[in-house]
């Protein structure tokens, strides 16, 4: 669907939010917590970001958008080139990170993952439910709606800044001792989910989830142009320094099904039968890297490779 930026807000001098409604002014579909959209940046990229607002009947997607450091394709576009007025192609997706309907929560969210945990906070306190936040950040310039949770949730909120101090992160440990009738929600670095997770191995099974923050920025600087070759119409493809190899299959008109496009979730893996790859999933048993990749984010070590479509 066609939508176009509306708003622009800065958060922090790194995370851009931008307010996306529909260009045909028709009904958006329902937005539930923890969801994400899947949206064609400027540049021609396909990234996920998650929303923070949710509802039955939304007038417009609002997300966050943190610029990385070395990202040349992904949100550096959004930041650089999606304006106001800016037209983008936006798709939703199944939700893998849904708040369950009765429990009271624990909601933990670190940097720009905050984002589906706000959501998250904004459900429960709509509907009544019992909850509390743990926020943790370097710093209150660099909290993303840090002022907005704090006046959502009150006295049922922990904002953490570490200042950049290891010393002075959050402490865990009695927090998640010893384990409650509550459900656990976290979103954040990879840091903060393995802290989490070894501190909650002793709670009950289904009782903790998460869905791991990282940014999708899966071309690195020192990457390199090379081609591929379809092996069923002998069709060569240049892949540009800064596109993957789905983006590129998809600018020369072939529509090839994907998902998450971080690498996790396996729906565009596809046989290859001549080249190296540089494999950067985290869906392929090592017993399947001899003639399979992930178009989404792998790569051709070499300067060409064949794939069997």
């Amino acid at each position: 669907m066609k939508l176009h930026v509306t708003a622009r807000r800065t958060l922090t001098p790194e995370i851009e939010e931008f307010t996306l409604t529909p260009v045909d002014s028709q009904p958006l579909p329902p937005a539930e917590p923890g969801s994400h959209i899947s949206i064609t940046t400027p540049s021609g990229a396909h990234r996920y970001y998650s929303l923070v607002y949710s509802g039955d009947n939304p007038n417009a997607y609002t997300v966050a958008i943190k610029k990385e450091p070395n990202s040349r394709g992904g949100s550096k576009s959004m930041h650089e080139q999606a304006t106001v007025s800016t037209i983008l192609d936006v798709e939703t997706s199944d939700n893998e990170f849904p708040l369950g309907p009765k429990h009271d929560a624990l909601l933990i969210g670190g940097g720009i993952g905050i984002t589906p945990i706000y959501s998250m906070a904004q459900q429960l306190k709509a509907e009544g439910r019992k909850f509390r936040v743990i926020y943790l950040a370097r710093s209150y310039e660099k909290a993303a709606y840090a002022d907005e949770l704090q006046e959502l949730c009150g006295d049922d909120i922990i904002i953490h800044y570490s200042e950049g101090d290891s010393s002075n992160a959050f402490n865990f440990w009695d927090l998640l001792m010893t384990p409650t009738q509550e459900h656990i929600y976290c979103c954040g670095p990879t840091s903060l989910m393995e802290e989490v997770k070894g501190g909650t191995g002793h709670w009950p099974d289904g009782r903790v989830h998460f869905e791991e923050f990282m940014p999708i920025e899966i071309i690195r600087d020192n990457d390199t142009e090379f081609t591929i070759e379809l092996a069923k119409s002998g069709e060569t493809i240049t892949v540009p320094a800064d596109r993957t190899i789905l983006e590129a299959l998809r600018a020369n008109g072939h529509d090839f099904s994907s998902s998450c496009e971080t690498g996790t979730c396996g729906t565009c893996k596809c046989t290859y039968t001549e080249g190296e790859v540089d494999h950067r999933d985290l869906a392929l048993m090592d017993d399947e890297k001899s003639d399979t990749i992930m178009l989404c984010v792998s790569r051709a070590k070499g300067d060409h490779l064949v794939l069997d479509i």
